[in-house]
């Protein structure tokens, strides 16, 4: 499996993102399913694990510390500050030092573990200067319970100042073929500053698999629900663009999914594609994308299908988009 650095470690270049073991997408899997497929991932070579302590409130850590917590050795582990229940009981961003050491020191035993190796602040809470809670998270490293730094959904003005206070060896942001917005700006100063780029939703939310065929058939509980682009009549202005993709992955013999990741595989040696699932033939479906290689002419088909003018509806509803710093296009 081809690796590439995150936090000053080679790791592999897909990894895992573990939200939707707790949370997001419907019913999460019983925590024997959970965990059956976090042991398959490590067995698989799958070792960057991406996690939060806002991923069912905590449940998410302490399903990797009960199920892998033994296997500490052999995995990465990134997890995410500054989003979480509030005293009420409600999700918040908060970035205040205090609850950003308070709530690393929850996740730290929530995950069975000493040290963290990659901690985020999931969202920059612009009540409080970027700079303040960075330093706060430094104090962390400085600790020794925290190996290295990121931010999660930030702009390239914020990623600047936070670089400023401390070394951010990670930015993690939505990009994919119907999700482009990183290459207005952030991307360009990850490369300028030296800063791996993980690339969260890298299959479109499930759209990009062409899993999703009927939204209105989303759980309750389901995130997508409340997102601009599965609304009805978007997803049937969207639909013909993974039929598209569909015909696409046939030609070369792939799935769809490793399309599309082998699309962001192909961005750049500094980019790490993080697709979640909870199925385990979709783990090793998703890892085999790694040997998809895509020619000149592929690449040149799929940014003309993926002109940003040609996917319609926002990627968050307004409430969600106002919580978020990232670029996005006119």
């Amino acid at each position: 499996m081809q690796t590439r650095m995150l936090g000053g470690v080679a790791v592999p270049a897909i990894g895992l993102g573990c939200m939707n073991l707790s949370h997001a997408y419907g019913t999460p899997p019983d925590a024997g399913a959970a965990g059956a497929l976090l042991n398959a991932a490590l067995d698989a070579g799958c070792t960057h694990l991406d996690t939060a302590a806002l991923y069912g409130f905590g449940a998410n850590e302490e399903l990797l510390g009960r199920a892998i917590g033994h296997r500490r050795g052999e995995f990465f582990l990134a997890s995410k500050c500054g989003t979480f229940r509030n005293a009420e009981g409600k999700r918040e961003i908060d970035g205040r030092p205090e609850v950003l050491r308070r709530t690393c020191e929850g996740a730290l035993q929530r995950l069975r573990t000493e040290v963290i190796d990659l901690y985020y602040l999931h969202r920059w809470d612009r009540r409080v200067p970027i700079e303040e809670s960075i330093g706060a998270l430094a104090e962390l490293v400085a600790a020794g319970k925290v190996r290295a730094l990121g931010l999660s959904e930030v702009s390239a003005a914020t990623l600047r100042r936070a670089h400023a206070v401390h070394p951010i060896a990670a930015l993690q942001s939505e990009y994919s073929l119907w999700t482009r917005n990183p290459e207005i700006a952030v991307l360009d100063a990850c490369r300028e500053l030296g800063i791996s780029f993980v690339a969260f939703s890298p299959l479109g939310r499930g759209f990009l698999s062409g899993a999703v065929t009927d939204p209105t058939r989303f759980e309750a509980g389901d995130l997508r629900r409340n997102m601009p682009r599965f609304a009805p009549d978007n997803f049937a202005r969207n639909l013909p663009l993974v039929q598209a993709c569909a015909g696409i992955a046939r030609e070369l013999g792939c799935s769809m999914a490793q399309l599309a990741l082998a699309w962001v595989l192909a961005r750049g040696d500094d980019i790490l594609p993080l697709p979640g699932t909870t199925r385990i033939d979709h783990l090793h479906d998703n890892l085999a994308a790694g040997g998809v290689r895509l020619s000149a002419e592929v690449h040149a088909r799929l940014e003309a299908l993926f002109d940003r003018h040609a996917v319609h509806g926002g990627r968050y509803g307004a409430a969600t988009q106002a919580e978020v710093d990232t670029e996005e296009f006119a």
